[in-house]
This record gives structure tokens, C-alpha cells and sequence, in this order.
């Protein structure tokens, strides 16, 4: 799934939810300042508008954190279909369509917006592990033809891939794997892709991204509270007419 139908679909959905939040708010805010004489349209109003105002805040925030991401930080903008990460020598994870397997790949040796296998590349890695300068995994040779079946599972090859040196040698099994480790001072210590690239993902811009998204909006959510409860205990303080009997 693109990101530009994500979006879309995302877009769609904000709004169809920001419509009832407005209907909500602006029934809410009536009800609960009945019988204000002033300030309770302007409420009324603003209550109605505030879920619109967080869809356009936040929908601002994603798309300037998703350009500072790629541009900057070189990593994905954190929706679609394509994840992508630098790893801390240099290298970078790329994922597509599916998190059980990917790319490691040196963006520094490669065409841009394209991946092709090399010496110092290696498609449908399943595992890995970042040690120092080198980078030990398992990958699958067929994983892109079969991955509906149980060999989408399976890792026919590991790998020893040096970062410096920009060239990987491969192993027909993980002793292999292994033996080849220890000898480079290296105890093999393989994980999901997916969780290498959650471990490098997600950094401190994504924290601050995250505040900004929703920390204004939960202000904003108190502010109308108070207003809300400002107008009331006006309305408390209205002299209440009289009977004539």
C-alpha cells in the first residue's frame, strides 16, 4: 500500500472523525452553557472547530516530521509501505511490503531510490546483528518468489558482511556462522530484522515529533474545559428571576 493511499485514506478518515468530534463538542458546549448571556456562541463555535484545528495541527506535524525524516535523518516518514533506517556504521536496513525481511545495503554505494545486489548489499536478510564493523545475518535466496508459503520462514544462507571493507562472505550453515564469528571475537547473537530496525528507527526527533503532535492539543483540549467552566460559574452568579405569585 503507497503512502500517497495511506494518506488519502487517513485524510478521510481525520475528517469523518473531526465531524462528529465537532457535532459532540458543539452539542456539548450548548448544553453545558444554556442560559449564558455572553460568550456561549463563540464557545459553541470554537468547541465545534477545535477537531478540525488538531487535524490540521497534526496532519501538519506528520508531513514536516516525515520531510525532516527522510531529508535529515534518512529514514522513513513513518507511514506506507517502505521502511528504511541507517544503521550506526553506515549501512542501512530497507524493507518492503513486509517486515519479516529486507535489504542491508551501503546507501553510499548505491543508485538513488534503488537497491541492486552487490558485494557489500545483500537482499532477503531475516536476521541479523550489528557488531562493530561487521554485520552477521541470515538471508534467504528465494524469499521475494515464495513468500506465501513456509519457505518464507526458512534461511538457506548466513553471512558475514564487513562494513569497512565493503564485501560479505557467505556460509552454508549457522556453525558455520559461528566459527567464523569467534574467530573475529564475535559471540552470534542473530534477531528478527525487524526488531534491528526498530532499535535504530526511532531516535529523539521522533519523541519531540510526538510531543508536538499531541501535547497543543490536549492544551487546547484543557482550555476549552476551563472556558467551559469559566462561562458556567458566570451563569451561577446571574440573578434568578423572580415569581410574582
Amino acid at each position: 500500500m503507497g503512502i500517497g493511499f495511506v494518506l488519502l485514506f487517513a485524510a478521510v478518515a481525520g475528517l469523518v472523525l473531526a465531524s462528529c468530534g465537532a457535532v459532540v463538542l458543539g452539542l456539548a458546549g450548548a448544553h453545558l452553557t444554556k442560559g449564558v448571556p455572553r460568550g456561549r456562541k463563540r464557545l459553541i463555535w470554537t468547541a465545534a472547530s477545535f477537531p478540525f484545528l488538531c487535524l490540521g495541527w497534526m496532519g501538519t506535524v506528520f508531513v514536516l516530521q516525515a520531510l525532516i525524516n527522510q531529508a535529515v535523518f534518512h529514514r522513513d516518514p513513518g507511514l506506507g509501505d517502505e521502511w528504511t533506517c541507517p544503521l550506526p556504521d553506515g549501512y542501512a536496513i530497507l524493507m518492503i511490503d513486509t517486515t519479516d525481511q529486507g535489504w542491508v545495503y551501503n546507501p553510499k554505494t548505491q543508485p538513488e531510490e534503488a537497491v541492486s545486489e552487490q558485494a557489500d548489499s545483500i537482499s532477503g536478510v531475516r536476521t541479523m546483528q550489528v557488531a562493530g564493523r561487521y554485520i552477521l545475518g541470515g538471508s534467504e535466496g528465494r524469499s521475494f518468489e515464495s513468500s506465501e508459503d513456509d519457505s518464507s520462514k526458512r534461511v538457506d544462507t548466513y553471512f558475514v558482511l564487513d562494513t569497512q571493507a565493503g564485501r560479505h562472505t557467505d556460509f552454508a550453515s549457522y556453525d558455520a556462522l559461528r566459527v567464523a564469528a569467534q574467530k573475529l571475537g564475535i559471540i552470534p547473537h542473530l534477531e528478527d530484522i525487524a526488531a534491528i530496525y526498530n532499535r535504530y528507527r526511532f531516535t529523539w526527533f521522533d519523541v519531540l515529533a510526538a510531543l508536538l503532535t499531541f501535547l497543543p492539543p490536549a492544551a487546547g483540549a484543557v482550555l476549552l474545559v476551563l472556558w467551559v467552566l469559566r462561562l458556567r460559574k458566570i451563569r451561577g452568579r446571574l440573578p434568578h428571576p423572580t415569581t410574582i405569585p
